[in-house]
């Protein structure tokens, strides 16, 4: 069985609201990796900005 076979075979057992509280943590996940590669790419920009300013003209 896969993961993804697990995970839906125990996410359908839970009640409606623990179904939410699930969906909702996916969901913040989903926004912290999301925060996370944001702050990876500014930093990028700024330690490059000199480089990205000349390649811009």
């Amino acid at each position: 069985m896969s993961l993804a076979e697990k995970l839906l075979r125990e996410f359908e057992q839970l009640p409606e609201d623990k179904k939410r509280e699930v969906i909702d943590f996916v969901e913040f996940l989903k926004a912290k990796t999301r925060n996370e590669v944001e702050n990876i790419i500014d930093v990028i920009i700024d330690e490059n900005s000199e480089a990205l300013k000349e390649l811009s003209q």
